[in-house]
């Protein structure tokens, strides 16, 4: 095949809990993950010549070395020999710094795709044991769906889908670096941990209200202090008609849960009028 597309979903976190700090730096985590249907577009094409060359539609955005679909093609041409070359075409909607793993399933997209491309017959759990050397998200954006990720983020259990609801996001106009927030998260400090346990029940079965109602996240503790905004968003939606809201991963995107339209459309209208988010999407649970 010498062009293959590959869509890459946005993700959320329903709810997000820090173990431990581990020896290695790295932090222990327990979320839950859940893919939406906003999503970046991914195209390959297949070259002669060898090497990897990239265009993204965002224009500060390159895709070199730096870049995670960069380093998720050189793996797979490393690792697998493969001869070809290949230009990465990126066409982004998903907000990037903002914690919805925008780059992460980027990634997971271009190892999908160069599977099927180069016809290496990998599942996608052999796909996850590769894709984790890429970021601890990316073994999840793999598969996608509703899942428990525990360890770093790459142990997952995938779980019954959660029930259908609308989802407003909102991120404020600031960037946040991941790396920022675990150095300043404070694990054995934290005073509140989030059920998730209560989650996976309400997920299993499939109560909205209940799921809603539990949704914590403990990154909260750093971008919520340094950044007021990513607070004042949550009370906005809730006062707006959300069942709830919470920020997702380690920010400053803010997503609120609807179970009606009419509901995600008043609040999407009044978060508009406010004028201090950078970035407004109305979407839904994929």
């Amino acid at each position: 095949m010498r062009e293959i597309r590959e869509k890459a979903f946005a993700k959320i976190n329903l709810g997000l809990d820090v173990i431990r700090r581990r020896e290695d730096g790295y932090h222990e985590v327990r979320m839950i993950m859940q893919n939406l249907q906003l999503c970046d577009q991914i195209r390959l094409y297949r070259t002669e010549k060898k090497g990897i060359k990239g265009k993204c539609n965002l224009s500060w955005l390159p895709v070199n070395e730096k870049n995670l679909v960069y380093k998720a093609a050189k793996l797979m041409m490393d690792e697998f020999k493969i001869e070809h070359g290949i230009f990465i075409r990126l066409d982004k909607k998903i907000p990037s710094a903002a914690g919805l793993a925008g780059g992460s399933s980027d990634a997971a997209a271009v190892m999908r795709g160069m599977n099927r491309m180069f016809d290496l017959g990998l599942s996608d759990a052999e796909l996850a044991r590769y894709a984790v050397r890429i970021g601890a998200d990316v073994p999840y954006c793999i598969k996608g769906g509703t899942a428990l990720a525990e360890g770093i983020g790459e142990k997952l259990t995938f779980l019954p889908a959660a029930p259908k609801c609308f989802i407003l996001l909102a991120k404020p106009d600031v960037d946040v670096s991941t790396k920022f927030v675990y150095t300043n998260l404070k694990a054995d400090e934290l005073k509140s941990h989030p059920d998730i346990d209560r989650q996976l029940q309400a997920l299993k079965e499939g109560d909205l209200s209940m799921l809603a109602s539990k949704m914590e996240n403990v990154l909260e503790s750093v971008t919520a202090v340094k950044y007021p905004v990513v607070e004042q968003i949550k009370q906005d939606m809730i006062r707006y008609g959300a069942l709830n809201a919470m920020m997702s991963g380690s920010g400053p995107t803010v997503f609120g849960l609807f179970d009606d339209e009419d509901k995600l459309q008043y609040a999407y209208r009044k978060m508009k009028e406010k004028k201090w988010c950078r970035d407004l999407f109305m979407t839904k649970i994929r």
